[in-house]
């Protein structure tokens, strides 16, 4: 429970926030490249909108056609066939969600927006800490990260086509989007169908956060209505998948196994659900969906500096760092901070001075940010 209690969720949250903010003061973030890049993703975000929404389009135009022969005023299943259709778009195959996560995909953008808002982060911090010791501040991140390769082993460095990607990413959105449509088309049967969606929505959580997390959402899901489970499950199944997109940056340079990096989103998983949870929501606007998800990589970079440590250049001690980083040692020394002091964990610290935070002892007055 302690991976993903309400207040893991809150300091997500708030470095939502605090991420946000520092990475809109970053100038390189307003350059013509990135307006550019984020109008050609605009026009692209439309058309495949319009390409998906097409069957829903040809319902609307029939029931339209039929209402020149037929009286409709008085019928309530046309209605009925059409907010269903908008309500399985939107929440149950979640579209536009969906059109931003391919954005992600067919470009290196993001990629260079996580790394130029690291560079920031790192450069904002310098600037405010020129005149104290440097034995006390923090090592940097970006002139280490900028150093691994973004694809691994030699053999994997040759890139995929523009095609191969996509197709692999309709594929695992395919497969996906077949299991939310049953399980759906499960809740409409008698006697059973109200179970499903919480014995659904147990299952995944007993296995991402544990049985306490899990048992509760179980049982709120006996009492909600059926509309409202699905547009929480499925906020939080899309804030898992775009925390996994933002984080890809950091991941293509340091090479976790699959089995490293579960335990890694394990234990970090409230902070990263409250981090990712309100640009989950905010992405799915139409047109400034896009623009959202910028922001969002961007803010990632700041996430990395507090549930990670920085990491040394690419060479031996590089396997050293991933795996005394699959548990994050700094957990409880952060959640434990005072919400006015969230950026204090930017210190290099001894390891005497973590044991002592982490058992309650007084943090020093630095001046951290």
């Amino acid at each position: 429970m302690s991976n993903f209690d309400p207040n893991a969720i809150l300091r997500g949250a708030q470095l939502t926030v605090v991420g946000a903010h520092r990475a809109l003061q970053n100038p390189e973030l307003f350059t013509t490249a990135h307006y550019h890049q984020a109008a050609v993703a605009v026009c692209a975000g439309l058309a495949i909108r319009i390409i998906l929404n097409i069957p829903i389009y040809m319902v609307k135009i029939l029931v339209w056609i039929i209402s020149l022969f037929v009286n409709l005023d008085h019928e309530t299943w046309d209605d009925k066939l059409i907010s269903g259709l908008d309500f399985i778009s939107k929440s149950v195959l979640q579209v536009p969600f969906f059109l931003m996560m391919v954005m992600g995909s067919v470009t290196p953008t993001l990629d260079n927006l996580f790394m130029e808002s690291l560079k920031w982060v790192d450069t904002t911090y310098v600037q405010k800490h020129k005149s104290d010791d440097p034995a006390t501040l923090r090592g940097m991140y970006y002139p280490a990260l900028k150093m691994y390769p973004t694809h691994g082993d030699k053999e994997k460095k040759e890139k995929r086509s523009l095609i191969d990607g996509v197709i692999l990413f309709l594929a695992k959105y395919g497969r996906r989007a077949a299991i939310s449509l049953a399980i759906y088309a499960l809740t409409f049967l008698p006697g059973i169908g109200r179970f499903v969606l919480p014995t659904a929505s147990f299952y995944t959580f007993n296995k991402a956060v544990g049985p306490v997390p899990a048992g509760i959402v179980f049982a709120v899901g006996l009492i909600v209505p059926k509309q409202y489970m699905v547009h929480f499950l499925q906020t939080y199944f899309s804030s898992r998948s775009l925390m996994s997109r933002l984080l890809e940056p950091y991941f293509h340079r340091i090479r976790f196994t699959k089995q490293q990096k579960k335990i890694w989103f394990i234990d970090r998983s409230g902070v990263l659900f409250g981090f990712s949870a309100a640009f989950t929501v905010m992405v799915k606007v139409p047109l400034l969906g896009v623009l959202i998800y910028g922001i969002a990589e961007a803010s990632t970079a700041y996430l990395i500096t507090k549930v990670t440590e920085p990491p040394p250049p690419p060479g031996p001690s590089s396997q050293e760092y991933i795996e005394s980083e699959v548990r994050w040692k700094n957990k409880h020394l952060f959640l434990n901070l005072p919400l006015d002091r969230l950026d204090e964990l930017n210190a290099r610290m001894t390891g005497a001075e973590k044991v002592g935070r982490v058992e309650g002892t007084e943090i020093p007055r630095r001046k951290f940010t």
